[in-house]
């Protein structure tokens, strides 16, 4: 399951395949030209919870621990990230700048941890 991570502010390459925006809020200073990519909204963490970590890479573990019970909890938000995987690659866009303490890479691991059901 190629899943990758990328900042808003990359530009958009061939591999990348199908690209989700996974930010609740959109990326400043990016147009949606520029992205290119499908923007699934409600799969981003909760205003709360964003708010709360405040991208403060010291709570990073609890972070990911309410985040993926929040995934838990709404499994049928995930359908399109699963829909586009049996397709073939998918690109998680972000816009923070920490590039390994952020909700793609969060959600990127639920994925693998916790893929489709048969």
């Amino acid at each position: 399951m190629p899943i990758h991570c990328k900042r808003a502010y990359e530009p958009a390459t061939a591999g990348d395949g199908q690209r989700f925006l996974v930010d609740r809020l959109w990326p400043r200073g990016v147009s949606h030209a520029q992205l290119q990519a499908q923007w699934l909204k409600e799969v981003a963490p909760s205003n709360e919870l964003r708010q709360w970590f405040d991208h403060r890479a010291e709570r990073w573990e609890e972070f990911r621990q309410r985040y993926w019970r929040e995934l838990a909890a709404q499994p049928r938000l995930l359908a399109p990230l699963r829909d586009a995987l049996d397709a073939g690659p998918v690109t998680l866009v972000y816009g923070a700048r920490d590039t390994a303490h952020n909700q793609a890479v969060a959600l990127r691991d639920y994925l693998l941890a916790h893929p489709r059901r048969a």
